[in-house]
């Protein structure tokens, strides 16, 4: 069975369990895949995150049931799992826009999210350079913020913390401790069913660096196998670019999933508006089978 069978499987069971609260692992056991991996595949293939796509459906299938039935509003909320009448409103508002007790007045616009379909594309783009290597634990010294997956946020949030970063000098102390002068974005912290993430702007160092006389925050990366592609072109269109054709096209590909552990990009000195401009996107990788042991 191949990764669009699986998703589409892991699509059908979402929809017919949309009134009942169910758990990634469930829904990754449709896809016989690791809870971790099914929810990056799906937030990289379709821009939400699970739990997104689910608060969508279920809204816009309230709506409309409350547009053309007497349906009570609190009648509504408990039939789609909610546990009072105040989360389901809220949830309500901020995907619709207005209350669910304004939805039968005459002049009410809806939105509608429609359920997921699955498709094959074909496309004739160049070939995903990469290559696989494993390295032990290694530390890494910088910067840390909390980010959210929700509604696509972190598109805004992480390219906004690098320019603070390099506003105030961060990125030039970093790249000046480093022998290569190398700089990295570390997305680490990842949880199935939480939509938050750490994102880390730091490089290989000690914990003796300091900045403006305060430490650094230190992390490990754990020893991995990582799959490591080359993404040539200005950054960050093209960085983002490659990484959807690492979900979209490599991993359906192969019998690799996503480990679960900290994805880096690591950016080498140059100019990173330049076409010319080379970094690259390492993936933490293990075996299918591995993830199911």
């Amino acid at each position: 069975m191949d990764w669009l069978e699986r998703m589409s499987k892991a699509v059908d069971y979402m929809e017919n369990n949309l009134n009942i609260a169910i758990r990634i692992e469930q829904i990754a056991k449709e896809a016989y895949s690791s809870p971790f991996h099914f929810q990056r595949m799906f937030q990289m293939l379709t821009g939400m995150t699970v739990a997104d796509y689910m608060r969508k459906r279920i809204v816009t299938l309230a709506a409309q049931e409350l547009a053309v039935s007497a349906s009570k509003v609190i009648d509504v909320s408990a039939k789609y799992g909610y546990e009072t009448p105040e989360s389901f409103a809220k949830a309500f508002k901020k995907i619709q826009g207005i209350a669910p007790s304004e939805v039968r007045q005459s002049v009410t616009r809806l939105k509608a999210f429609p359920r997921l379909s699955t498709q094959m594309a074909l496309k004739g783009e160049k070939a995903l350079e990469y290559r696989i290597e494993s390295q032990g634990a290694f530390p890494v010294v910088g910067k840390l913020e909390r980010m959210t997956c929700n509604d696509q946020q972190q598109v805004r949030q992480v390219p906004a913390f690098w320019e603070y970063c390099q506003r105030d000098g961060t990125l030039s102390r970093l790249a000046s401790a480093n022998s290569r002068g190398h700089v990295m974005g570390i997305t680490m912290d990842m949880q199935p069913e939480d939509e938050e993430f750490t994102y880390m702007i730091a490089t290989k160092g000690e914990d003796s660096l300091r900045l403006e006389g305060e430490y650094w925050i230190e992390r490990t990366i754990p020893a991995s196998t990582w799959a490591i592609f080359a993404s040539d072109g200005p950054i960050p269109e093209e960085i983002q670019r490659v990484t959807q054709r690492i979900y979209q096209e490599w991993f359906p590909s192969t019998d690799y999933e996503h480990a679960g552990t900290p994805e880096m990009e690591v950016y080498p000195p140059g100019d990173p508006t330049k076409e010319t401009y080379r970094c690259e996107i390492w993936i933490p990788i293990m075996n299918r089978r591995q993830s199911r042991e």
